[in-house]
Parts: structure tokens; sequence; C-alpha cells
């Protein structure tokens, strides 16, 4: 699947705005179900912009280290 850079960069502070929007709906859902949903989204949603937040980070650090180290050779 093909995303626009802009798109692409910004998909984890997307996830991570939904999951904060999500858990702060759920503090005003009426019924416990709705909230319940809520919080688990909420909190499944804060958890993978974290995830591709650190996993992108790990990954360029590794980049920059490797091609760093391939122009000494």
């Amino acid at each position: 699947m093909w995303l626009a850079r802009p798109l692409y960069e910004a998909l984890p502070y997307l996830y991570a705005v939904g999951g904060a929007a999500c858990l702060v709906a759920s503090w005003f859902a009426s019924g416990e179900s709705w909230s319940l949903a809520l919080v688990l989204v909420g909190a499944l949603a804060l958890v993978a912009g974290l995830v591709i937040w650190l996993r992108r980070r790990d990954f360029r650090a590794q980049q920059a280290e490797y091609d760093h180290h391939s122009l000494d050779d």
C-alpha cells in the first residue's frame, strides 16, 4: 500500500490524536459498553502510534549508522 509522504509521516501522530480523542470521548459517553469500547479503541490507537513512531525512529537511526559506516570503507 502506498501513502503520500506527508500522510505517512503524520500517521503515528494521527493514531495518537485519535486515541486521545477516543479516551476523552469515553469520559462523556453514555452507557458502560460505549465507554469501554472507546477506552479500548483509544488505548490501542495510542499504543499503535507509539509503536510506529519508535520503530521508525530505530530504523532511521540504524540506517544513519549503517550509512555512516559504509562511507568510512
